[in-house]
């Protein structure tokens, strides 16, 4: 499909959203999602997280030279978890820039890099890396979509990096591609962050989500949080009125069955027990 790329957009001061769409079908339409990276620009360094999936790789790493050519050096990356999507293009990032720590939960990543083993920096709830005007903090995953899982919070614009965190979809045809929340007026989030919640964490399903629904309300109450920069959504300017309405797609995606798995058909009859 050919059609511009309204990315690299700067979200706010200082952070740079990238990456592409990526195209899904799920219960009979088409919809558009984002494996996202952004880009922190303090005045000493600068911090890409996440890596977005390899396919964007070298659009991503363009949009990343143009940007730096006039900020500080890339000197950190940070990824909230190994999934490929998240963390899939990283040993490129560090190969490309030589002076890059790679942050975070780094576990096991020294076995898939030993070459750069040197370069990891493991990162706990509360660390703080300064960037120069503002810091990025390792703050708790609420929403883990794997053990290792950690979120991001940068000081200077008071963005949140939740990766699968505030996960949902958005509509090409209705021009929504680059758009933040806020701007995609015909987008019914809790639609499609229902559909997102029952593809990609089937979690949600085995477990009261109004727990977890608290702890967010309280994590981005503590951080004062201005922006949250989803790596699968449309980045959130206005937190107070977009995240009630993904809330409820989060519990109504945990409330029902998971696809597939839980559809009311019988089992085959050669997986039929009689009846004693």
């Amino acid at each position: 499909m050919n059609r511009p790329n309204p990315l690299p957009r700067e979200i706010t001061p200082g952070v740079f959203w990238l990456g592409d769409c990526l195209e899904q079908r799920a219960k009979g339409k088409i919809y558009h999602t984002y494996n996202a990276a952004f880009l922190i620009c303090g005045t000493e360094a600068s911090m890409l997280v996440e890596t977005g999936h390899p396919k964007d790789f070298p659009l991503i790493d363009r949009q990343m030279q143009e940007i730096l050519a006039t900020r500080a050096s890339l000197k950190y990356l940070f990824v909230t978890h190994q999934e490929t999507p998240h963390a899939g293009g990283l040993g490129r990032v560090l190969s490309r820039y030589p002076e890059a720590l790679l942050c975070g939960d780094v576990s096991d990543y020294h076995l898939a890099f030993p070459q750069y083993e040197h370069r990891l920096l493991a990162m706990k709830e509360g660390d703080r890396i300064p960037l120069g005007g503002r810091d990025f903090v390792a703050v708790e995953p609420v929403i883990r979509d794997l053990r290792t899982t950690w979120w991001g919070f940068d000081s200077g614009s008071r963005v949140l990096f939740p990766g699968d965190g505030f996960a949902y979809s958005h509509y090409h045809e209705d021009g929504h591609c680059g758009l933040c929340a806020e701007e995609a007026s015909s987008l019914d989030l809790p639609d499609v962050s229902a559909v997102f919640a029952d593809r990609a964490l089937f979690w949600t399903k085995f477990t009261d989500m109004n727990h977890y629904v608290d702890r967010l309300r309280l994590l981005l109450e503590r951080l004062d949080v201005k922006v949250i920069a989803p790596s699968h959504g449309l980045p959130i300017l206005d937190p107070e009125a977009t995240v009630p309405k993904l809330i409820e797609g989060l519990l109504y995606g945990g409330s029902v069955p998971e696809s597939g798995t839980e559809t009311g058909l019988a089992p085959p009859p050669d997986l039929m027990v009689p009846a004693q």
